[in-house]
């Protein structure tokens, strides 16, 4: 059974280098260490119990480095339905121990192999049936499913209790188990996409060999496809994937039928005749048209992977600051599914770790509008695409390129990509958030790069800002081939602000090595900012005071001219 990317949760600094070498097994994984006692973890957390309960409600597979009894006390309270857990492992901080506490049915045995394998040592199985016959019956292979859980536990057990079993159909997965096995046996493991009577002496495990031509002119589609499988005595758990012709990529229609159905969605270069279109994505079928549906039943599992493809899809994401804990759980998530990853390599580097499978594409950081164009190409074949900014994108990044891209484009395939901006902390909030709240009240965001724009109409922007008493937050404030822009853009403000003013001036914020300190605009000189500081300049209401560890807090009160009855 395929799991989803696991959470290696670890308590102490002691557990990083095992925790590292599982995240070599598997290296989608991020680390989680308890913040304050963990350096060097991909993300760190503030409290043991309630980020594995999250994890846990999220269905992620967990790796938990600490003894079993604390995350047993720890899930006890979520631990309702056996059979919809995800793996749960503990395994001990020297890597001496793989122990799989749930998720049987998940996996979990297969994964604590893996993790076993890869710290060269046992793992501690304690599953009966696994340990008697060599494989979890109750957990067929991927491209298999179970017909009744309930029915195969008790099935199951009657085995572990001296019956014997005959196999009927291809289970070649079983080949290699030590089951009781004799052709005369009244209990069978049958295995097959014909629908059948679920019967208690009778293990059903259906292979997923079916696909189903589908197009969007259907009312009620879900609902057509049950009742021609029903009808052409075909087990819906045979569902592998829907199919439809690529014309019809973008169909809302569509993909709303694959979820409810819970199979993917497959697009085929062909002509909307739904048999010719079956035809040609699983050659080797058997064709049947039933209620004007095109039904293709394969003799083993497909490999949903090459039939068709898959409608492409472009994401443009924002990293936040830099610090993991800070990227939004979305971004992580189109992180763990991407097969290309765009970006100004810097970006892309702080986007990692990537499987071995994913493919980067770095390029320069002023070749925004080739590398959109780029994307597009990737998605319209198919391919999971990322297109990374730091911050948010949709601030001085990518996403307006990409959108430009798309909009200058006559391509039908770029049109039918399915393309989502995923938002990210901005360098400009995770700044203000250090300082305390200096974007308080109203605020304006400026780049002072005056490459995509002229410089006299940012001198007219920072103008009217200043003059708005805005607060301000400059991105882009000085670089080497503008060294004397920003002593302009302060001229500009010190018209209508006093010295006094608070500015902020945060340097790689979220990132290692960040500093901040608060100082005034009388006192700034272009000398105190490079191309990587973030500059706040207060409006004419923002405060600041001290600290108690030192510093001091920076705010802007909502309140403005007057202050409201407390």
């Amino acid at each position: 059974m395929t799991h989803s990317t696991p959470a290696i949760v670890i308590l102490g600094q002691g557990s990083l280098a095992t925790a590292r070498r599982i995240q070599q097994v598997y290296p989608g994984a991020q680390i989680h260490g308890l913040s304050g006692r963990v350096e060097g973890a991909d993300c760190t957390y503030q409290e043991f119990g309630a980020t594995l309960r999250t994890l846990y409600q999220q269905d992620t597979p967990i790796i938990a480095l600490c003894a079993a009894g604390i995350v047993i006390r720890t899930l006890a309270p979520l631990l309702l339905e056996k059979g919809v857990e995800p793996p749960v492992l503990a395994v001990a901080e020297d890597g001496s121990a793989v122990v799989p506490l749930l998720g049987g049915l998940g996996g979990v045995n297969v994964m604590a192999r893996e993790i076993a394998a890869g710290l060269e040592v046992v793992a501690a199985i304690t599953t009966s049936g696994e340990l008697r016959f060599g494989t979890c019956l109750l957990n067929p292979p991927s491209g298999y499913a179970l017909a009744d859980l309930e029915l195969g536990k008790r099935f199951v057990s009657d085995l572990l209790a001296g019956h014997s079993v005959r196999v009927e159909g291809a289970a070649p997965w079983l080949e290699q188990a030590q089951l009781p096995e004799d052709p005369q046996a009244q209990r069978s493991i049958h295995v097959g996409s014909a629908e059948r009577q679920v019967s208690a002496n009778e293990l059903l495990i259906y292979p997923r060999s079916v696909a189903v031509a589908v197009n969007a002119d259907f009312a009620d589609l879900p609902n057509a496809v049950r009742v021609a499988l029903q009808q052409a005595h075909v087990a819906l758990q045979s569902l592998a994937c829907l199919l439809a012709a690529d014309s019809q990529m973008a169909s809302t229609s569509l993909r709303e039928a694959a979820l409810e159905l819970g199979v993917p969605l497959r697009f085929v270069s062909a002509q909307n005749d739904l048999e010719a279109l079956a035809t040609v994505a699983v050659p080797a079928a058997k064709i049947v048209k039933v209620n004007n549906l095109a039904i293709a039943i394969a003799e083993q599992p497909l490999d949903v992977a090459n039939v068709g493809r898959p409608r492409g899809r472009l994401a443009v994401i924002g990293l936040g600051p830099g610090a993991a804990e800070l990227m939004v759980p979305a971004v992580k998530a189109e992180l763990a599914r991407a097969t290309d990853v765009l970006g100004y390599e810097t970006y892309v580097r702080m986007a990692g770790p990537f499987r071995d499978d994913q493919v980067q594409h770095c390029t320069d950081n002023r070749e925004e509008m080739q590398r959109a164009r780029h994307a597009f190409r990737l998605a319209a074949q198919g391919r999971s695409v990322i297109v990374v900014s730091s911050g948010d994108p949709g601030v001085f990044a990518m996403a307006a390129a990409v959108l430009e891209a798309l909009h200058e484009s006559d391509d039908p395939a770029w049109h039918s990509v399915d393309l989502e901006i995923l938002p990210g902390v901005s360098a400009s909030l995770a700044t203000a958030a250090q300082a305390g709240a200096p974007l308080g009240h109203d605020f304006c965001v400026m780049s002072l790069s005056d490459n995509l724009k002229p410089w006299s109409i940012i001198e007219k922007r920072l103008d009217l800002a200043a003059e708005a008493d805005l607060a301000l937050a400059f991105y882009n404030p000085i670089s080497r081939a503008r060294p004397w822009q920003l002593g302009r853009a302060l001229e500009i403000v010190a018209q209508h602000r006093a010295p006094a003013t608070p500015v902020v001036l945060g340097r790689d914020i979220g990132r290692p090595g960040q500093t901040m300190r608060v100082t005034t605009l009388g006192q700034l000189t272009p000398e105190q900012v490079d191309m990587r500081t973030m500059v706040l300049v207060g409006s004419s209401t923002t405060c600041v005071f001290p600290r108690p560890e030192g510093g001091n807090w920076v705010y802007t009160p909502r309140w403005y001219g007057f202050k409201p009855a407390s």
